[in-house]
């Protein structure tokens, strides 16, 4: 019984390891920091989600994107104003067409990028947000809600404001924010370009030099 107890526990210690190594875990870790990141999922979805530019055809499901939408709209904002407004583009006519006028103002940048598709990172989804006058701060909270909760479900983002500046700025895509119908006085700060991810980028170094600790 004894070496039967022993065996078992072997495969336990083995088994617990391995899914700390399976889960990302660096080299120099220890096993109890590794384990500690690994089995906290919210700590998990933060410290894997990167800014995906590269995705799967595949559009996300409806009932995904809806998951992603309540959480993002379940984030703190000041007394509770949730000073935006949420458009979830799924039609990807409406992608095309906007495209198409992206793709007739910038010829150039089509012709030196062979893996262009769209001009939202090739995404197959889009998630825009609206705010109007001084809910940006909100929206922020907003927008990273969702970026987490789609990184939990093996989704990946990037959020956008090159194609924001586009769309205002060239007439031939009006008809895009016409279509997106924000209410009068708010105004479209960014869009989640969401999707399967088509890669795995390593994480960029951040700067712990910048947190200080006031004791």
């Amino acid at each position: 019984m004894k070496k039967i107890l022993f065996i078992l526990t072997a495969m336990a210690v083995v088994f617990s390891l391995s899914q700390c190594n399976s889960n990302g875990g660096d080299k120099g870790d220890t096993n109890s920091e590794c384990c500690q990141t690994t089995e906290n999922q919210v700590i998990k979805a933060i410290m894997e989600r990167r800014s995906i530019r590269k995705y799967k055809d595949t559009p996300v499901e409806h009932e995904k994107l809806a998951t992603i939408v309540k959480c993002g709209i379940n984030a703190p904002s000041g007394i509770n104003k949730q000073p935006w407004e949420i458009r979830v583009v799924e039609s990807q006519e409406l992608i095309n067409q906007v495209n198409e006028v992206y793709k007739k103002a910038n010829p150039d940048i089509i012709e030196k990028d062979p893996s262009f598709k769209n001009m939202f990172r090739n995404a197959p989804n889009l998630i825009c947000v609206a705010t109007a006058q001084g809910g940006n701060l909100d929206c922020g909270l907003l927008g990273e809600n969702m970026m987490l909760a789609a990184q939990s479900m093996g989704l990946g983002t990037c959020c956008l404001g090159g194609p924001v500046r586009f769309i205002k700025d060239n007439a031939d895509a009006k008809f895009f924010l016409d279509k997106l119908g924000f209410s009068e006085g708010y105004d479209l700060i960014y869009i989640l370009a969401i999707g399967y991810p088509d890669e795995s980028p390593d994480a960029k170094p951040r700067d712990e030099s910048k947190v200080k600790y006031i004791k």
